[in-house]
């Protein structure tokens, strides 16, 4: 099995438990895997054949631009079920990470991770 990774994808999100967050929103990334046979994209040198970066892209997009949801674990289940029924794949990881998230002390972030296998 081959595996294309997409990681960073950046986002502004009115997502959180919190009043503040559902306004102000926070800074969200979001990290992909795609288990998937890569051999003939790589002999055909097709996109057709592979995972397009840009479509990927707007798929999380507009579930992290949609309306607000409470929980990172919610977003991370919602983008996974929407990939791995748009592509072919043997298996997806799906990571969300809210920068900063509000609580007491500085953190870095919190993250959720989801696999999907096949």
């Amino acid at each position: 099995m081959d595996k294309l990774v997409i990681k960073g994808l950046k986002f502004h999100g009115l997502h959180g438990v919190f009043e503040q967050e559902k306004i102000i929103g926070n800074i969200f990334e979001v990290d992909l895997a795609f288990g998937l046979s890569l051999q003939k994209a790589a002999e055909t040198d097709n996109l057709n054949h592979t995972i397009d970066y840009a479509k990927v892209r707007l798929m999380v997009e507009e579930i992290m631009e949609s309306h607000s949801l409470n929980l990172i674990e919610t977003l991370t289940l919602k983008i996974g079920k929407k990939l791995f029924k748009e592509f072919d794949l043997i298996d997806l990881e799906v990571k969300v990470r809210k920068l900063n998230p509000p609580m007491e002390g500085e953190t870095e972030y919190s993250e959720v991770t989801m696999q999907w296998p096949r």
